[in-house]
């Protein structure tokens, strides 16, 4: 055995363990979607509010399609749930936190690491506890946001005595924000009987809610204050704010709904056309036609593992770390930007490697890293992403039941969603969809799956691409819906034969999903 052959084992060894690492350290942290949720229930609320002009009943089945027939009642839902889900999550943390503190110091750990959000480092136990008790803060904050929103929800419906519960919990807490237990006082004071008017009212609803929830407080202020001439400007302010969410609502839910209903029934044709015609079939061109790989596993192990994970996860963030740059935590645009220049650095460090590992190996056979802009490589994405659409969707929710809101979640979600800054979303658009495609259907689709070919079949190598691809994004809840997204991206590059093809489909997925996010966080501006 070489010492090359025996050093790419080690460093083989110690990029599994670290994977599998970050995957468990996952499991503590809250997935990103149910928050998500969250914002498109208070544009639900916001858009419940329109009332059409003229009192034109012919858009009323417009309105129950996008908002349902009761949308009060299924937010009390939905915020029920994830209160209840919250709550659940802090006592595991409480548990986690008490087994921390009680073992004594060990060997350290290395934590969950994203390729987006370098560097990388290792973590003690007292670093873990710090962790720790950071996500019961957040947790904990959480929890007096939906209970505060809760109450307001309950008050609507006419169940004030469940409102004053909700509200007097909050008050009783000391582990929250003092403005929240003021908040809560002067809720409860708006809807208790006889009402009180506490000082500040209005400035402590305006800084701790939003939305809806600002809009129904602020009213019911007004009502016992008999300002007339602010209800009437808070109506008009409301309706624009509804009209606007309804728009939000046709965008978010509609655009979608469509394309997932023209991917079904594409997959339909699909399947369809596969059993009348078999081999001469769209699903079946070049399902069995294998590359011609020149190199060996012991190349496709060097370009992952030094390529992806030792440039990736530790060169190129040490070097980050070493330069005398500190980290933005509040401007958005610098963090943005860091995040990009970030992400080309791993690109170019792995896809550097790719290039010198393969070098020897020029010229290529036919078909390797092809990019042509003849053909049906438009087709082959725009019909991959109305597939992966409802697949996705379908798996995203038995995933949402599985992990019960733990998991973890891509970091870069949060800050597109809570960033309205148009230069900062400009930078997160270049790396999420243009950065990202390129890289990653080069490396997993161009590189990966066709030199798996070489030792397995190509659905097999689509597979094992997919597995792979989900699995280095290093979040639990996050390898069912990429595995699911990384076979119809496999199967479009395999029929294709053409990167332009998984590229399109991957940027048109992640431009979705970076819209979807922009007009979400809008809701509470």
């Amino acid at each position: 055995m070489t010492l090359k052959r025996l050093g790419l084992i080690i460093l083989t060894l110690v990029a599994t363990l670290f994977a599998g690492s970050a995957l468990l350290g996952s499991w503590q942290e809250p997935q990103f979607q149910s928050r998500l949720e969250l914002y498109q229930t208070n544009i639900v609320l916001q858009a419940a509010s329109w009332e059409p002009p003229n009192d034109n009943t012919d858009l009323k089945p417009l309105q129950d399609a996008l908002l349902g027939v009761k949308p009060v009642e299924s937010a009390t839902e939905q915020y029920q749930q994830t209160r209840q889900s919250a709550q659940t999550n802090l006592e595991k943390a409480k548990k986690q936190l008490a087994q921390v503190q009680s073992q004594p110091a060990t060997t350290p750990t290395t934590p969950k690491s994203q390729s987006e959000y370098p560097p990388v480092s290792n973590t003690s136990s007292e670093l873990q506890q710090q962790q720790l008790q950071q996500s019961l803060k957040g947790l904990q904050k959480l929890i007096a946001e939906l209970d505060l929103r809760l109450g307001i929800l309950q008050a609507n419906q006419g169940k004030i005595d469940a409102a004053l519960k909700s509200w007097s919990q909050l008050q009783q807490r000391s582990d929250i924000n003092p403005e929240f237990d003021k908040a809560a006082a002067v809720l409860a004071g708006l809807w208790s009987d006889p009402p009180r008017i506490l000082p500040n009212a209005e400035r402590l609803i305006q800084n701790n809610l939003e939305g809806w929830f600002r809009y129904t407080a602020v009213d019911q202020l007004y009502r016992l204050q008999q300002r007339q001439d602010g209800l009437a400007d808070l109506e008009t302010i409301q309706q624009k704010t509804a009209e606007q969410a309804i728009l939000k609502l046709a965008v978010i839910g509609t655009i979608p709904a469509l394309t997932a209903f023209f991917g079904v029934g594409l997959v339909i044709f699909l399947i369809g056309q596969r059993l009348i015609k078999g081999k001469t079939s769209l699903l079946a061109e070049n399902s069995d036609v294998r590359w011609s790989t020149p190199w060996d596993g012991e190349t496709i192990l060097q370009v992952f593992v030094i390529g992806f994970f030792l440039m990736g996860q530790i060169i190129v963030p040490l070097t980050i770390q070493l330069l005398p740059l500190q980290r933005p935590t509040q401007n958005v645009r610098i963090q943005a930007l860091y995040v990009l220049i970030s992400y080309l650095l791993v690109a170019f460090g792995a896809l550097s490697v790719l290039y010198l590992s393969i070098k020897r190996f020029f010229p290529l056979p036919e078909n390797w890293f092809r990019f042509r802009l003849q053909g049906s490589w438009f087709l082959w994405g725009l019909g991959g992403y109305c597939v992966a659409l409802p697949i996705v969707v379908v798996v995203s929710l038995i995933n949402q039941q599985l992990w019960q809101g733990q998991g973890g979640s891509n970091p870069l979600l949060q800050l597109a969603l809570e960033s309205q800054d148009t230069v900062a979303l400009a930078i997160f658009f270049s790396t999420a969809a243009i950065a990202a495609p390129i890289f990653e259907e080069v490396l997993f689709r161009g590189f990966l799956l066709p030199s798996l070919t070489r030792y397995l079949s190509v659905w097999r190598s689509i597979l094992a691409s997919g597995f792979l691809f989900a699995v280095a994004h290093l979040s639990l809840s996050e390898i069912l819906p990429l595995f699911a997204l990384g076979i119809v991206l496999g199967v479009v590059y395999t029929r294709s034969r053409n990167l332009l093809a998984p590229m399109l489909l991957h940027s048109l997925w992640n431009s979705g999903t970076l819209l979807s996010l922009f007009v979400l966080g809008s809701s509470g501006q």
